[in-house]
């Protein structure tokens, strides 16, 4: 019998040790706001591979480009993916590529890794 109760003791604290051990999300590491980004795509510098932390100003659903989430002063982060935010959300983003069209930028994200704030 106290075979039976210390093998189950065992088996629950294994349990929750890994339960514990898995419920802790790890966050991306922001290595841009929407205004430090926007300031170094404006100095010619590339932002690719970037987390950037982007609170959506607007969320348009059907833009030209897709799903365009628009922050700061020129910034649109567009997927063909609906990535399920509303404005006042903040979300971070990792960046896939990023265009200059008509002086506004039209970035690409990898929709497998938003994630909200």
């Amino acid at each position: 019998m106290k075979k039976i109760l210390g093998v189950c003791l065992v088996s629950v604290g294994i349990c929750l040790f890994l339960t514990a051990c898995g419920s802790e999300a790890k966050q991306a590491e922001v290595d841009y706001t929407v205004e430090e980004a926007e300031n170094a795509l404006n100095n010619g510098e590339s932002i690719n591979g970037q987390v950037v932390e982007v609170t959506v100003d607007q969320f348009v659903p059907n833009s030209t480009f897709g799903y365009n989430i628009q922050s700061g002063a020129h910034m649109n982060f567009v997927s063909n993916k609906n990535p399920n935010v509303a404005e006042g959300d903040t979300v971070m983003i990792n960046v896939k590529e990023v265009e200059n069209v008509l002086g506004s930028y039209i970035i690409t994200y990898d929709e497998n890794q938003i994630t909200q704030k």
